[in-house]
């Protein structure tokens, strides 16, 4: 294993620290908490978002805190759900006279967590609700969950509801709009290889060298089945043919496209994906509205990618159009 790491105990910390650096005016980092927060947080005029999952999944989804998305984000260990008590102490720290909403992917980990952590807070007196995100159509159960998964189409859930957070929307009509978008969200990723988590110094599972994995999770879970390599057009074929009927989406509906880099995938293969993509979806009849291509929920070091698609109305088009100032930004 070669990774820019020191002792692979600190890699959370040392990570959270030098996003929190990176970003002075915006961003603050409380160590206990492993927690990265906005820096005008709270802010009593909205409700605050927090999400919290395992670390590895950069930028989700500690480099997605900011003015239209999260207003912080406490991370576990990698691929580990937050312990209960960073989540109480986040909680706590952030609560705005408005209410806290928690956003969880749907795993069993993170979903006992952030339960345990909501009865908690709430017997404080702080109103929060919980909102989960299982947007993954390979499985029904895996490894870490029962029920779907919550992957990258997470983000859309995120960046809607930060939308709405930031008109002033109260809590119940967060949840109603968080939602609706995991409703007509659906998600599913191939695996080239494996990842290799810091703490473990080898990869996380074994692929042979002319094997993929098809529905993989982001954790590195089984898929669907393991295939022999094939061509772009036809893991295209695979993938769609699994999302494309599960909502389903038909003939006629306008779509937000999601192509995610697994964290070991060059851009340029990226947009291949896309380019594919965007052709069987336009002879399917649908019209792509937005479309997002790069690296938003990875594992780690993981070549791969995930395909997303979200049936967009003209009120989730517009909460995705809102601007939003985190710490992915771009020049």
């Amino acid at each position: 294993m070669k990774k820019f790491i020191n002792d692979p105990k600190q890699f959370v910390p040392e990570m959270l620290e030098g996003i929190a650096l990176a970003n002075p005016d915006t961003l603050r980092y409380v160590p206990e908490y492993h927690l990265i927060h906005r820096a005008d947080a709270p802010n009593h005029d909205k409700v605050t978002i927090i999400q919290g999952s395992g670390s590895g999944h950069e930028p989700a989804h500690v480099m997605t805190v900011g003015r239209g998305m999260l207003d912080g984000a406490c991370p576990g260990d990698v691929f580990a759900a937050p312990p209960i008590d960073y989540i109480i102490g986040s909680t706590k720290l952030l609560a705005s006279n408005k209410g806290v909403l928690l956003l969880v992917n749907n795993y069993t980990g993170d979903r006992m967590a952030f339960e345990m952590a909501e009865e908690a807070s709430s017997a404080d007196g702080i109103a929060v609700r919980t909102l989960f995100i299982d947007d993954d159509v390979s499985v029904q159960d895996s490894t870490y969950t029962v029920g779907r998964r919550g992957v990258a189409g997470n983000f859309f859930v995120m960046k809607a509801v930060g939308a709405a957070a930031e008109t002033g929307a109260d809590l119940d009509e967060l949840v109603r709009i968080g939602e609706k978008v995991n409703s007509v969200t659906r998600t599913m990723g191939v695996a080239l290889t494996a990842c290799t988590p810091p703490a473990r110094g080898a990869p996380l599972f074994e692929l042979g060298d002319d094997e993929i994995e098809i529905g993989v999770g982001i954790h590195g879970e089984p898929g669907r089945r393991r295939a022999l390599w094939m061509p772009a057009n036809e893991i295209v074929d695979e993938l769609l043919g699994a999302i494309v009927p599960d909502l389903p989406f038909v003939s006629g509906d306008r779509v937000a496209v999601m192509v995610n880099g697994l964290g070991g995938t060059p851009i340029s293969e990226l947009y291949i994906l896309y380019g594919i993509i965007h052709k069987r979806l336009t002879a399917l009849g649908m019209t792509i509205g937005r479309n997002y291509v790069g690296e938003y929920c990875t594992s780690l070091d993981m070549a791969g990618a995930s395909i997303t698609l979200v049936r967009l109305d003209d009120e989730i088009e517009m909460l995705l159009a809102a601007p939003a100032e985190i710490a992915m930004r771009v020049f």
